[in-house]
């Protein structure tokens, strides 16, 4: 017998009666989540509606390495105050590599030399003794529309005017440098602050993204206003992503519902093979990231 597709199997389901005054279901979502769909829609259908999900393409070293340098910054501050020197980070590193996606032996030691350096240079800045309020931290916060949790890389308290004060901190390790622009118009950043906010019951308005390769910070200093910006923005993707939902579950046609975005992202999506509007972009090798860029020429 042919197996019903997923969406078939969806619009078929029997749906759960309303009644009059109950409140519309939160939409659950993280950063993630909601920056899938605004990428592109199609690209959420396959990772969040289809099951199953289409097989994705293969691992990407420059996720190897972010993992790897974010899982040693973790296990750094898990280290006791003494022990966070330098010279414990060759061994937080080398026990945290992840070894997926890179061209091969000789590339993933060079990589592995590049992110120890970073490693290296970044702790100097730290103070040992400092612990921060979270470290990978879970932060979630429900609104009229949203049920969001993230985890944050680091949250800092730090002294402000008025007392204590949280500092969003997110690592990064790509190949491109980040300024002020990058801090204030993150999405992530700005939901992390919005919810840390009210779990701690402290101000939450500062943002930064460590960029580990140049050592630079790239800061910005939110509002209410602000917050309450992005918060609204987040809102209304969790709107037309609900609206798409109900579509495909009402019968209508999942490529209509979910329309790709075709673009310069094609080339790096899990699910490019899969989509015939992305099937033709440019494919990038696994490894490509993560090699260093070309010497100019004379």
């Amino acid at each position: 017998m042919r197996r019903q597709s997923s969406s078939a199997s969806r619009a078929a389901a029997p749906e759960q009666l309303g009644f009059a005054g109950m409140p519309e279901r939160l939409f659950v979502c993280t950063p993630s989540k909601l920056g899938a769909y605004a990428d592109c829609p199609r690209r959420y259908r396959y990772s969040y509606v289809d099951r199953p999900a289409p097989p994705k393409g293969p691992p990407w070293a420059h996720n190897s390495l972010g993992a790897s340098v974010h899982t040693a910054l973790r296990n750094w501050y898990a280290l006791p105050p003494e022990r966070r020197r330098p010279d414990a980070v060759p061994m937080l590193l080398k026990a945290t590599w992840v070894r997926e996606g890179y061209r091969d032996v000789e590339q993933e030691r060079e990589v592995f030399r590049r992110a120890l350096a970073w490693l290296e240079s970044y702790v100097e800045t730290l103070e040992p003794g400092a612990d921060p309020l979270g470290v990978e931290r879970v932060v979630a916060v429900k609104t009229a529309v949203l049920a969001f949790n993230g985890r944050a890389d680091r949250i800092d308290s730090r002294p402000g005017p008025d007392g204590p004060e949280l500092v969003i901190v997110d690592y990064k390790t790509g190949r491109t440098g980040l300024d002020a622009d990058d801090a204030r118009g993150s999405q992530a950043l700005a939901l992390y602050a919005y919810a840390a906010e009210r779990v701690f019951h402290r101000p939450c308005r500062r943002v930064e993204l460590h960029h580990l390769p140049t050592g630079t910070v790239a800061a910005h200093e939110h509002t209410p206003e602000s917050l309450a910006r992005q918060v609204d923005r987040a809102e209304a993707t969790a709107r037309d992503i609900m609206a798409a939902e109900r579509a495909v579950a009402d019968g209508a046609d999942p490529d209509a519902a979910f329309p790709a975005t075709p673009g310069t992202l094609c080339a790096w999506c899990d699910y490019r093979r899969h989509c015939p509007a992305g099937a033709g972009a440019p494919s990038k090798d696994p490894w490509t990231a993560v090699d260093r860029p070309a010497a100019p020429t004379e």
